[in-house]
């Protein structure tokens, strides 16, 4: 069994990695070809032995809030043609919820998250490393939006984390793990062209 592509999706928070990953699972699903997506996110730490205050101030936007290490497991697996249990959190409770999934093996699999070009124990895993770079203030009025509509924040609660931990993060981690990319796009997830090369050499690996 061909081991499959392992694609990396890195950037800011409200970058715009989500959309970038969307439209290139959407171009390979027209196309009838296996996709697995998985979401950096979805590892973050199991805190159910914390009190809720204690959890919500916890920072969220530093690599030790991943369980990378299950990550990097999950990712051999796949590689070897093992299923996982794709676990699932919760981001008004702030821990992993009780149930997983089970995600199989397939050709292709994308991964997207803020802390992966960050981690050098993952790099190797990675066969195309992609890093989305958006302007902060967009970024910023996405995270916005996003947290107030979909996570139950106030504007308030997001502002003052965003100075205190989400930007100073940025800046310490995520903005230089850029350089570890193969690949670095502007103009988030609409970047036709960079969704073509990226498709493009997709379709010669898988050839």
């Amino acid at each position: 069994m061909q081991s499959p592509l392992i694609i990396a999706i890195s950037g800011a928070s409200g970058s715009g990695k989500s959309l970038f990953t969307e439209n290139l699972l959407n171009a390979f699903s027209e196309q009838g070809r296996p996709v697995q997506v998985l979401r950096e996110d979805h590892y973050y730490r199991a805190q159910d032995h914390l009190p809720m205050a204690e959890r919500e101030n916890n920072n969220y936007d530093h690599p030790n809030a991943f369980e990378h290490e299950l990550l990097k497991t999950h990712l051999q697996s796949l590689r070897e043609g093992k299923a996982i249990a794709y676990p699932h959190y919760c981001f008004k409770t702030h821990t992993r919820l009780p149930d997983t999934e089970t995600l199989d093996p397939a050709p292709v699999i994308i991964l997207e998250g803020i802390m992966l070009l960050a981690i050098t124990d993952l790099l190797p895993l990675f066969d195309v490393k992609i890093f989305i770079d958006t302007p902060l203030d967009i970024c910023l009025m996405r995270r916005m939006m996003r947290d107030v509509k979909e996570r139950g924040r106030t504007l308030e609660s997001v502002a003052t984390q965003y100075e205190e931990t989400v930007k100073p993060m940025y800046h310490q981690f995520i903005e230089p793990s850029r350089f570890t990319a193969d690949v670095v796009v502007t103009q988030g997830g609409k970047n036709q062209i960079a969704l073509d090369v990226i498709k493009s050499h997709i379709q010669q690996a898988l050839l």
